[in-house]
């Protein structure tokens, strides 16, 4: 698998962060303080699990970080942090509920194997989205708060319109970390209506 070996990779490494990614969660936290001290937070796709270091500090002990992902984590990364390995294609919002009943947070970095093809890149990305925000739906507080990552696409539009009328705020956002790529974009919504 390609690996960026930038700026952000080396600094990732020497930080101890398990991937670059980090610092796009970070700059987004940091500009709109999405994460707040005992947050119980979903990160769906979360392999690595940078971006559970990152949440686990923030929340800190009284605070719940639940990944999932079909890959294996490659390490226990801080007590307050819930690993669930599956296929969310096959598995159940209630299956993560049983961690924890509800989430101030959701948050989703998936992205498909890419192809090249950019229509094709852009619908399997969007499939993903459809993904998490099907468990965002079903996990969210009332006020809770969703960030996924998206190719943008046709359907942009479509689904910026769709959160809008299940969420107070909806924002488009570009980490400075994603300006090599022109269609990553992340979507950030907040103030779940439920």
């Amino acid at each position: 698998m390609y690996q960026v070996q930038d700026h952000y990779f080396k600094k990732a490494k020497k930080e101890n962060y398990l991937a670059r990614s980090v610092y796009k969660l970070q700059e987004i936290d940091e500009k709109y303080r999405l994460i707040k001290p005992g947050d119980k937070i979903l990160d769906l796709g979360c392999a690595p699990g940078s971006w559970l270091q990152y949440c686990a500090q923030k929340v800190g002990e009284k605070g719940l970080v639940v990944g999932v992902d079909i890959k294996p984590l490659p390490a226990m990364i801080a007590p307050n942090v819930r690993f669930l390995q599956g296929d969310l294609l096959k598995m159940r919002p209630a299956e993560i509920a049983k961690i924890c009943p509800v989430y101030d947070l959701v948050l989703c970095d998936m992205a498909p194997a890419t192809s090249g093809i950019k229509w094709l890149d852009q619908e399997r990305s969007q499939q993903l989205v459809n993904i998490s925000w099907n468990f965002a739906k079903h996990s969210l507080k009332p006020g809770g708060g969703f960030l996924t990552k998206l190719f943008q696409g046709e359907n942009t539009k479509n689904f910026l319109d769709e959160l809008r009328k299940s969420f107070a705020q909806v924002k488009t956002v570009k980490p400075q970390t994603s300006q090599r790529s022109k269609l990553e974009i992340y979507l950030l919504a907040d103030g779940w209506k439920s």
